[in-house]
Protein backbone atom coordinates (compact mmCIF):
# COMPACT_ATOMS: atom_id res chain seq x y z
CA UNK A 1 0.00 0.00 0.00
CA UNK A 2 1.64 3.29 -0.68
CA UNK A 3 1.05 6.94 0.67
CA UNK A 4 -1.25 7.47 -2.30
CA UNK A 5 -3.36 4.91 -1.71
CA UNK A 6 -5.27 6.89 0.96
CA UNK A 7 -8.62 8.64 0.61
CA UNK A 8 -8.33 12.58 0.56
CA UNK A 9 -10.74 12.58 3.76
CA UNK A 10 -8.61 9.82 5.70
CA UNK A 11 -5.57 11.83 5.08
CA UNK A 12 -7.04 15.28 6.37
CA UNK A 13 -7.94 13.46 9.63
CA UNK A 14 -4.63 12.18 9.89
CA UNK A 15 -2.58 15.24 9.15
CA UNK A 16 -5.23 17.22 11.44
CA UNK A 17 -4.73 14.40 14.28
CA UNK A 18 -0.93 15.07 14.47
CA UNK A 19 -1.11 18.32 14.03
CA UNK A 20 -3.31 18.55 17.50
CA UNK A 21 -1.01 16.07 19.30
CA UNK A 22 2.15 18.21 18.64
CA UNK A 23 0.35 21.00 19.78
CA UNK A 24 -0.37 19.54 23.15
CA UNK A 25 3.44 18.22 23.84
CA UNK A 26 4.56 21.74 22.72
CA UNK A 27 2.19 24.14 24.84
CA UNK A 28 1.85 21.77 27.57
CA UNK A 29 -1.92 22.61 28.35
CA UNK A 30 -4.82 21.37 28.76
CA UNK A 31 -6.73 20.49 25.10
CA UNK A 32 -9.90 19.32 23.94
CA UNK A 33 -9.59 17.82 20.50
CA UNK A 34 -12.42 17.96 18.56
CA UNK A 35 -12.21 15.08 15.54
CA UNK A 36 -15.40 14.37 12.91
CA UNK A 37 -17.55 12.16 15.41
CA UNK A 38 -14.20 12.05 17.86
CA UNK A 39 -13.99 14.18 20.89
CA UNK A 40 -10.67 13.97 23.45
CA UNK A 41 -11.74 15.82 27.18
CA UNK A 42 -9.72 16.32 29.83
CA UNK A 43 -6.11 15.62 29.48
CA UNK A 44 -4.47 14.51 32.82
CA UNK A 45 -1.17 13.94 32.04
CA UNK A 46 0.63 16.39 29.78
CA UNK A 47 4.07 17.28 28.47
CA UNK A 48 5.10 20.35 29.92
CA UNK A 49 8.94 20.65 27.77
CA UNK A 50 10.50 18.99 25.00
CA UNK A 51 13.87 18.51 25.19
CA UNK A 52 16.89 16.11 23.46
CA UNK A 53 17.25 14.81 26.52
CA UNK A 54 14.14 14.23 28.80
CA UNK A 55 10.70 14.32 28.84
CA UNK A 56 9.26 16.16 32.12
CA UNK A 57 5.90 14.94 32.91
CA UNK A 58 3.19 17.23 35.05
CA UNK A 59 0.33 16.22 37.18
CA UNK A 60 -3.00 17.69 37.04
CA UNK A 61 -4.91 17.52 40.15
CA UNK A 62 -8.42 17.51 39.77
CA UNK A 63 -10.31 18.66 42.93
CA UNK A 64 -12.88 16.30 44.64
CA UNK A 65 -16.02 17.71 46.16
CA UNK A 66 -15.32 17.36 50.06
CA UNK A 67 -17.82 14.99 51.97
CA UNK A 68 -19.60 17.14 54.25
CA UNK A 69 -19.59 16.21 57.90
CA UNK A 70 -21.98 14.21 59.46
CA UNK A 71 -23.50 15.58 62.23
CA UNK A 72 -23.37 12.77 65.64
CA UNK A 73 -26.99 12.29 66.93
CA UNK A 74 -27.22 13.47 70.30
CA UNK A 75 -27.97 11.17 72.95
CA UNK A 76 -31.17 11.36 74.95
CA UNK A 77 -31.50 12.58 78.19
CA UNK A 78 -32.19 9.81 80.57
CA UNK A 79 -34.60 11.11 83.50
CA UNK A 80 -34.29 9.98 86.73
CA UNK A 81 -33.50 10.95 90.29
CA UNK A 82 -30.52 12.56 89.81
CA UNK A 83 -32.07 15.51 87.90
CA UNK A 84 -33.67 16.59 91.22
CA UNK A 85 -31.83 19.54 93.07
CA UNK A 86 -33.08 18.05 96.95
CA UNK A 87 -31.55 19.83 99.92
CA UNK A 88 -32.20 19.32 103.61
CA UNK A 89 -33.77 22.90 104.68
CA UNK A 90 -34.66 24.69 107.93
CA UNK A 91 -38.16 26.03 108.36
CA UNK A 92 -37.27 29.14 110.05
CA UNK A 93 -40.41 31.79 109.58
CA UNK A 94 -44.07 30.74 108.86
CA UNK A 95 -47.34 32.52 108.16
CA UNK A 96 -50.57 32.00 107.00
CA UNK A 97 -51.32 33.46 103.33
CA UNK A 98 -53.40 35.96 102.70
CA UNK A 99 -55.64 35.01 100.50
CA UNK A 100 -55.47 31.26 100.33
CA UNK A 101 -57.38 29.10 103.27
CA UNK A 102 -55.27 26.14 102.82
CA UNK A 103 -51.80 27.57 102.51
CA UNK A 104 -49.12 28.37 104.67
CA UNK A 105 -46.06 30.62 103.49
CA UNK A 106 -42.55 29.93 104.88
CA UNK A 107 -39.03 30.58 104.43
CA UNK A 108 -36.31 27.67 104.59
CA UNK A 109 -32.91 27.98 104.88
CA UNK A 110 -31.41 25.41 102.10
CA UNK A 111 -27.69 26.81 103.12
CA UNK A 112 -27.94 29.47 100.28
CA UNK A 113 -25.87 32.37 100.49
CA UNK A 114 -29.03 34.49 99.23
CA UNK A 115 -30.84 33.66 101.82
CA UNK A 116 -33.91 31.35 102.87
CA UNK A 117 -36.14 30.49 100.25
CA UNK A 118 -39.97 31.49 100.28
CA UNK A 119 -42.25 28.51 99.55
CA UNK A 120 -45.80 28.21 100.13
CA UNK A 121 -47.45 24.98 100.86
CA UNK A 122 -50.56 22.88 101.27
CA UNK A 123 -50.05 22.06 104.62
CA UNK A 124 -52.70 24.37 106.91
CA UNK A 125 -54.89 21.22 107.36
CA UNK A 126 -51.95 19.01 108.40
CA UNK A 127 -49.53 21.30 110.61
CA UNK A 128 -50.09 24.20 113.31
CA UNK A 129 -47.76 27.45 112.71
CA UNK A 130 -46.01 26.12 115.59
CA UNK A 131 -45.26 22.71 114.11
CA UNK A 132 -44.16 24.12 111.18
CA UNK A 133 -41.36 26.58 112.90
CA UNK A 134 -38.18 24.80 113.00
CA UNK A 135 -39.19 22.02 111.14
CA UNK A 136 -36.08 20.01 109.50
CA UNK A 137 -37.57 19.15 105.79
CA UNK A 138 -36.62 18.25 102.31
CA UNK A 139 -36.76 21.13 99.65
CA UNK A 140 -37.06 20.54 96.34
CA UNK A 141 -34.72 23.27 95.18
CA UNK A 142 -34.42 23.40 91.23
CA UNK A 143 -37.84 24.52 90.55
CA UNK A 144 -39.01 27.44 88.60
CA UNK A 145 -40.25 30.21 91.10
CA UNK A 146 -44.14 30.46 90.32
CA UNK A 147 -46.99 32.39 91.93
CA UNK A 148 -49.45 30.43 94.35
CA UNK A 149 -52.27 33.29 94.93
CA UNK A 150 -50.06 35.93 94.14
CA UNK A 151 -47.22 34.21 96.25
CA UNK A 152 -44.27 33.93 94.65
CA UNK A 153 -42.75 30.18 95.60
CA UNK A 154 -39.34 29.10 94.49
CA UNK A 155 -38.89 25.50 95.24
CA UNK A 156 -41.51 22.63 96.96
CA UNK A 157 -41.22 20.53 100.70
CA UNK A 158 -41.34 16.85 99.77
CA UNK A 159 -44.31 14.78 102.35
CA UNK A 160 -45.48 11.45 102.57
CA UNK A 161 -48.67 11.55 101.47
CA UNK A 162 -51.95 8.78 102.14
CA UNK A 163 -54.81 9.92 100.49
CA UNK A 164 -58.54 9.55 101.55
CA UNK A 165 -61.18 8.74 99.96
CA UNK A 166 -62.41 12.43 99.88
CA UNK A 167 -62.29 14.71 96.56
CA UNK A 168 -61.40 17.69 99.32
CA UNK A 169 -58.42 16.28 100.78
CA UNK A 170 -59.90 16.73 104.54
CA UNK A 171 -58.98 13.15 105.25
CA UNK A 172 -55.85 12.90 103.29
CA UNK A 173 -53.03 11.91 105.71
CA UNK A 174 -49.57 13.79 104.97
CA UNK A 175 -46.31 14.07 107.15
CA UNK A 176 -42.83 15.24 106.38
CA UNK A 177 -40.27 13.01 104.94
CA UNK A 178 -37.77 14.35 107.38
CA UNK A 179 -33.80 13.92 106.97
CA UNK A 180 -31.75 11.87 109.46
CA UNK A 181 -30.93 14.43 112.82
CA UNK A 182 -27.14 14.45 111.25
CA UNK A 183 -27.49 15.94 107.94
CA UNK A 184 -26.77 19.32 107.72
CA UNK A 185 -28.70 22.23 106.21
CA UNK A 186 -27.89 22.41 102.47
CA UNK A 187 -26.83 18.23 102.59
CA UNK A 188 -27.90 17.06 98.83
CA UNK A 189 -29.89 13.98 98.87
CA UNK A 190 -28.58 11.20 96.97
CA UNK A 191 -30.02 7.91 95.66
CA UNK A 192 -27.98 4.55 95.81
CA UNK A 193 -26.77 3.88 92.39
CA UNK A 194 -27.30 7.11 90.86
CA UNK A 195 -24.61 9.06 92.17
CA UNK A 196 -22.35 9.42 89.22
CA UNK A 197 -25.05 9.87 86.24
CA UNK A 198 -24.85 13.91 86.06
CA UNK A 199 -26.01 16.89 87.44
CA UNK A 200 -29.27 18.65 88.26
CA UNK A 201 -31.56 19.48 85.72
CA UNK A 202 -31.75 23.16 85.51
CA UNK A 203 -34.92 24.82 86.42
CA UNK A 204 -35.91 25.54 82.59
CA UNK A 205 -35.27 21.62 82.10
CA UNK A 206 -37.15 20.36 84.74
CA UNK A 207 -40.10 22.18 83.17
CA UNK A 208 -39.68 21.64 79.61
CA UNK A 209 -38.94 17.90 79.52
CA UNK A 210 -41.89 17.60 82.52
CA UNK A 211 -39.24 15.71 84.36
CA UNK A 212 -41.65 15.66 87.72
CA UNK A 213 -44.29 13.41 85.78
CA UNK A 214 -41.73 10.79 84.82
CA UNK A 215 -39.24 10.72 88.09
CA UNK A 216 -42.15 11.10 91.23
CA UNK A 217 -44.11 8.48 90.29
CA UNK A 218 -41.32 5.92 91.77
CA UNK A 219 -40.67 7.78 94.86
CA UNK A 220 -42.34 6.44 97.71
CA UNK A 221 -41.83 5.36 101.34
CA UNK A 222 -41.33 1.69 101.36
CA UNK A 223 -42.52 -0.85 103.87
CA UNK A 224 -39.59 0.31 106.39
CA UNK A 225 -40.07 4.16 106.53
CA UNK A 226 -37.30 4.57 104.38
CA UNK A 227 -37.73 6.99 101.40
CA UNK A 228 -37.17 5.09 98.19
CA UNK A 229 -36.85 5.59 94.39
CA UNK A 230 -37.12 2.79 92.26
CA UNK A 231 -36.56 0.72 95.73
CA UNK A 232 -33.33 2.61 95.93
CA UNK A 233 -32.67 4.28 99.54
CA UNK A 234 -32.41 8.17 99.18
CA UNK A 235 -29.54 9.54 102.03
CA UNK A 236 -27.42 12.56 102.49
CA UNK A 237 -23.90 11.84 103.64
CA UNK A 238 -21.85 12.53 106.92
CA UNK A 239 -18.58 13.69 105.63
CA UNK A 240 -15.40 14.70 108.35
CA UNK A 241 -15.07 17.98 108.81
CA UNK A 242 -12.42 18.58 106.96
CA UNK A 243 -14.54 17.66 103.60
CA UNK A 244 -17.67 19.97 102.86
CA UNK A 245 -20.38 18.42 100.62
CA UNK A 246 -18.87 19.72 97.36
CA UNK A 247 -15.59 17.18 97.63
CA UNK A 248 -14.12 15.28 95.36
CA UNK A 249 -13.25 12.46 97.74
CA UNK A 250 -14.56 9.16 97.49
CA UNK A 251 -18.21 9.10 98.84
CA UNK A 252 -17.33 5.37 100.16
CA UNK A 253 -15.83 7.04 103.23
CA UNK A 254 -18.59 9.20 104.23
CA UNK A 255 -21.46 7.53 106.15
CA UNK A 256 -24.82 7.80 104.31
CA UNK A 257 -28.09 8.64 106.61
CA UNK A 258 -31.00 7.32 105.54
CA UNK A 259 -33.84 9.85 104.85
CA UNK A 260 -37.33 8.53 106.36
CA UNK A 261 -41.29 9.19 106.84
CA UNK A 262 -42.41 9.99 110.65
CA UNK A 263 -45.18 7.21 110.62
CA UNK A 264 -46.10 6.67 107.09
CA UNK A 265 -45.16 3.63 105.04
CA UNK A 266 -45.58 2.55 101.63
CA UNK A 267 -46.94 5.62 100.53
CA UNK A 268 -46.04 8.27 97.63
CA UNK A 269 -43.71 11.11 98.13
CA UNK A 270 -45.24 14.48 96.62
Amino acid sequence: MTFSSFSSPVLVLFVFSLAALASIMTTGVNAFVVLPSLQFRHVTRVYSSVDSTENTEKEIVINQPKKKKQNQPTPPVEINISKLDIRVGLITKAWVHEDADKLYCEEIDIGEESGPRKIASGLKSHYTLDEMIGERVLVLANLKSRKLVGFPSHGMVLCACKYGEKDDGSDDQVEFVVPHPDSKIGDRVLCHGYEDVGEPATENQLLKKKMLNIIFPDLKINQDGIAVYKDKELYTLKRSDNNDQDSDDDASSATKLPIKSISLFEVPIS
